[in-house]
């Protein structure tokens, strides 16, 4: 017998769902109600059920959720950048108090799992870390959390802070991080060699942020390939951002995605509103993987966003053009399939033996509820309902009764 059935849903298509659970996973998922009865109920009334949501790139360690509003401050250089954030994360509370609201805002949203990029140098240490993994096992039970040691910083130019990385991933990071081998560090060979042979000697994933323009990103994202099939580490790596994919011909964003393809290399856009990013349905149709996460979220860096993972995938297709149903699923799968994909996560998504997690919504269909950036939700995970933003007024008893469980 099962715990419980969902039944009158829609699914991504608009088309009718049922999902029965046990034991806090799918044992029957489809257009006709399941075999087996159940010991209850629950009539959906047409709303729509995605799975949960993976938030692909973040920094828990920088936001300023859950402090005062703090006014974003102008400057001329990325050195005067890191030098307002540090200066402004000092008089800020905990990492901890921070990452908390963040990740219980986060989750109100649907987000079920998420790749978080913590600062890791010889300035810093491991401070931020040790900070992060005592947030990740605090969440463990409800929000998967994949750690990515990450010199902002820069690795060559900022000396010890290779030995402090590969200390991380001894910590128990599951990937090692770069960032503007060329622009930043001045030596990509020498950067490339650090990155990878930590994640070599360590068995981790790489995760770079490449924020380098023009030729300067294809140049890099070549020798990021080159590595990648040496090492024999195909699907194992991502690069964050790419700007540079966005200011190149069409023709070299071809010839580069057959390249990245080949290497297994993924990429990272959460489509920044004041960058050119890369080309997602161009780079899809090369084999790319291409996946999305909300990056900065109200911190010295911009003071945007709030940890909602839908309204990143409409800002993805808004900046992207994407009109058609078929194109907002994109965004949709950017932010859900993809991103579980590169972490790696294991019984994800709707499908039978995977884990009961996911979002309900009032809306026709999955790409209705793309490019409205729908507020109202209902969470589901383990196959119980979930506490988060204002439920959906919905009429049937059973939901009332089986919300606080």
């Amino acid at each position: 017998m099962n715990d419980r059935e969902f039944i009158n849903a829609i699914d991504a298509d608009g088309l009718p769902l049922n999902i029965a659970v046990n034991s806090g996973r799918i044992t029957h998922i489809g257009a006709q109600r399941a075999n087996q009865p159940a010991r209850e109920t629950i009539d959906l009334e047409g709303l729509l059920a995605l799975p949960g949501f993976v938030d692909g790139h973040i920094h828990l360690d920088k936001s300023f959720v859950g402090d005062r509003w703090r006014p974003h401050q102008p400057v001329a250089s990325l050195r005067e950048r890191l030098a307002v954030e540090k200066r402004e994360l000092a008089s800020a509370p905990p990492i901890v108090e921070r990452a908390d609201a963040l990740i219980r805002q986060a989750a109100s949203f649907g987000t079920m799992a998420m790749r978080c990029h913590v600062d890791v140098d010889a300035t810093t240490g491991l401070t931020h870390l040790q900070a992060l993994l005592q947030v990740r096992e605090k969440w463990q039970d409800l929000i998967d959390i994949e750690l990515v040691a990450f010199p902002q910083a820069g690795v060559v130019t900022c000396p010890g802070t290779a030995q402090v990385m590969e200390a991380a991933v001894r910590e128990g990071v599951q990937v090692v991080g770069g960032i503007d081998p060329t622009t930043l560090d001045g030596d990509a060979e020498a950067q490339l060699d650090i990155v990878f042979g930590i994640a070599e000697r360590h068995g981790v994933k790489v995760d770079i942020h490449l924020h380098e323009p023009g030729d300067i990103c294809i140049a890099q994202l070549q020798r990021i390939a080159t590595r990648t099939e040496a090492l024999g580490m195909q699907g194992l790596v991502a690069v964050s951002h790419a700007y540079g994919l966005g200011d190149v011909a069409d023709s070299v964003v071809d010839r580069t995605a057959q390249v990245l393809a080949k290497a297994g290399v993924s990429i990272m856009t959460n489509a920044p509103g004041e960058h050119a990013f890369p080309p997602v349905l161009r780079l899809r149709a090369g084999g790319v993987r291409v996946f999305t996460g909300n990056d900065n979220i109200q911190d010295a860096w911009w003071p945007y966003g709030n940890g909602d993972m839908l309204q990143r995938a409409m800002l993805v297709s808004y900046r992207s053009g994407f009109n058609t149903d078929e194109e907002l699923r994109v965004a949709l799968d950017m932010a859900t399939v993809a991103s579980a994909g590169v972490m790696g996560k294991q019984g994800y998504g709707l499908q039978v033996g995977n884990e009961a997690s996911f979002v309900l919504f009032r809306a026709a269909n999955a790409a209705a509820a793309v490019a409205a950036a729908l507020h109202e939700r209902v969470i589901v995970r383990h196959g119980a309902f979930w506490g988060g933003p204002p439920r959906l007024q919905l009429q049937a008893a059973q939901f009332n009764e089986a919300a606080p469980r």
